[in-house]
């Protein structure tokens, strides 16, 4: 498998990621910010298949491509079940303030501890694993086996997503960070919506 990073602009720059497996050429696209079209002509270009969109949370600047590539691409969105309040309001997402005004209603909704695989390649498996407190419908996607995980906003280089925003939790966001991803192998990569690729390793001895 292996992880292209894409910088996205719409107001600020937010990182979307397209992870692929080289045999196939099949994978997933995590967080389409922006610019549709750019992502369409990278998918064209290479010759690659998305099977699904993944969105680690619903605010505005991961979403705002999802409605027309979800339509073009003829392809599912997936999120966890407490997106629904982000993708639905735009109060909550955030769109409303940009003048998007995005509401999604075709989501396919995800649990703490399910699996999304490819349906090409079945044993490319992402474990969803539910870490509010930036939002309250805020994921990681784990692929344990290559120790890669697409963390949204909820852990950055030396940082992490604000909670000052509908559904943030400073106390929640904290023990998502501590309880759930330093607990994770100190080797396994963590790319996030808003700063460069760290790991858990590198962010214990930022936190701890």
């Amino acid at each position: 498998m292996i992880v292209y990073p894409v910088a996205l602009y719409h107001l600020f720059e937010t990182n979307a990621y397209f992870y692929i497996d080289e045999k196939s050429k099949h994978g997933f696209l995590i967080d389409p910010a922006a610019e549709a079209d750019k992502l369409s002509e990278m998918i064209k270009k290479n010759g690659w298949t998305i099977e699904k969109i993944l969105l680690t949370h619903g605010h505005f600047d991961h979403i705002g491509a999802v409605d027309e590539l979800h339509k073009t691409l003829n392809i599912p969105y997936y999120i966890h079940k407490n997106g629904k309040d982000y993708l639905t309001n735009t109060d909550y997402n955030l769109s409303l303030m940009t003048g998007q005004k995005i509401i999604l209603n075709e989501a396919q909704y995800l649990n703490d501890g399910d699996i999304i695989s490819l349906e090409t390649v079945p044993d490319v498996k992402l474990n969803v694993i539910h870490t509010p407190g930036h939002t309250t419908d805020s994921v990681i996607y784990l692929d344990k086996e290559n120790k890669t995980a697409f963390v949204g906003d909820t852990i950055f280089k030396q940082s992490y997503g604000r909670t000052d925003l509908p559904g943030g939790d400073m106390n929640t966001l904290r023990h998502s960070i501590s309880d759930i991803v330093l607990k994770l192998d100190d080797e396994t990569k963590l790319y996030s919506g808003h700063s460069d690729e760290t790991t858990v390793g590198a962010e214990k001895q930022f936190y701890l």
